[in-house]
């Protein structure tokens, strides 16, 4: 991740996959060093001539300073890149 000119590493492991006729998508579990500790999946499905996304994330505080005190922020990071996916999406239908 990029931000205020800053490189943040948030190594993570895909855990599962999606990948049916109507259906597309991933889970991945954080990795020591990232940001947060939790998973987040991403889930693509389509109903007749509609997409809808559906994101679900389980996270907690990282124990790793400087991480832990910043969870307040990440959460506002998190909420920000959850409208930016759904933004995209919208604007690509």
């Amino acid at each position: 991740m990029h931000a205020l000119g800053l490189t943040v590493l948030e190594p993570v492991r895909v855990i599962a996959v999606v990948n049916t006729e109507y259906r597309v998508g991933f889970a991945y579990q954080t990795l020591p060093g990232h940001p947060v500790c939790g998973e987040e999946a991403f889930i693509l499905e389509r109903r007749d001539e509609n997409i809808f996304l559906t994101i679900r994330s389980l996270t907690k505080p990282s124990s790793a300073m400087p991480w832990r005190v910043l969870y307040p922020l990440l959460r506002v990071a998190q909420v920000l890149a959850r409208w930016r996916y759904f933004r995209a999406l919208k604007l690509k239908s």
